[in-house]
């Protein structure tokens, strides 16, 4: 594999996208068997869906692949809502917007795909982890569109999809904290609220994210409860992740046409107003008060 020394592996995935071939679940088996024997500590990923998974066809996850248009991966938001709690978990190593609004990577499909990513940060219990696919595409030799980041021989430039990726750096290890929305005749919003810490300062912020997928802006009332700390009147701020047009991309010639733009928040508060605009990902990063516990 290109890497002399030993190193750790976590998972091993069987197979991919193979549980309907004839052949699979019993090669799996015998494939389950001999990995855990020797290595009982590495995750073992099959191919088929959780229902199938059950002590004679063992799997510490399942693998899900989400290919689909930007309005039906937008409604796939709520996919994991009801799964049953406790494992196996999902691993979605592949999702991706694609059909006609996709284009070679589209504003629209980037926010249709932070939307699931909401989804799938909601139900982090069940879901160990999301890879997007693909993420690089040499642009003198597209087999596939979209992809993450574009390159050739001398430049390279981030889909909407690869900034919209930069809202969700902070949630691993993040603590979700329940939201709910409260707009009449209008479902065209998604949101989710975490508390993450900055490596650096290790001060505490609230991230609101919010995605608009629909062409009105939408005026909001943020109410901040039950949080052990309060928010700070300054060092808050806003990201928003748009463009004049939901088709729009980037380029070579316009690398950041499509690309987060963030700005100091003077209203931050536990109540406060707020707007975002059509077709948009926001995100409301709200520093919060010290803590008692908080080291100085």
């Amino acid at each position: 594999m290109g890497h002399p020394e030993p190193f750790k592996l976590d998972y091993v995935s069987i197979g991919n996208q193979e549980c309907w071939m004839l052949y699979y679940r019993g090669n799996y088996q015998k494939f389950y068997s001999a990995i855990k024997s020797a290595y009982p500590d590495i995750n073992i990923i099959s191919s088929c869906d959780r229902p199938t998974i059950s002590p004679s066809n063992p799997a510490d996850l399942y693998d899900v692949h989400v290919y689909t248009s930007s309005t039906n991966m937008f409604s796939k938001a709520s996919m994991f809502d009801n799964t049953p709690r406790g494992a196996p978990k999902a691993i979605v190593s592949e999702y991706a917007v694609t059909g006609n609004d996709a284009g070679k990577g589209t504003l629209v499909a980037a926010l249709a795909e932070a939307a699931f990513l909401i989804g799938l940060e909601r139900n982090s219990d069940v879901v160990e982890m999301a890879s997007c696919a693909p993420l690089f595409v040499n642009d003198n030799d597209r087999r596939w569109s979209p992809d993450a980041i574009v390159f050739n021989s001398g430049q390279h430039y981030g889909c909407p999809n690869y900034w919209m990726l930069h809202f969700f750096k902070e949630s691993s290890g993040a603590t979700l904290h329940p939201t709910a929305i409260q707009v009449s005749s209008y479902d065209q919003l998604v949101a989710s609220a975490i508390t993450w810490q900055n490596a650096k300062d290790k001060s505490t912020y609230l991230r609101i994210k919010v995605v608009n997928f629909g062409n009105q802006a939408v005026d909001l009332n943020i109410s901040v409860v039950e949080l052990a700390t309060g928010v700070k009147k300054s060092g808050s701020k806003q990201t928003v992740l748009t463009s004049s047009s939901p088709l729009d991309e980037n380029s070579f010639q316009q690398p950041e046409k499509v690309a987060p733009v963030s700005s100091p928040m003077a209203n931050a508060g536990q109540q406060m107003g707020a707007s975002v605009g059509p077709y948009s990902l926001t995100s409301f990063d709200l520093l919060l008060e010290p803590s008692k516990h908080d080291s100085v």
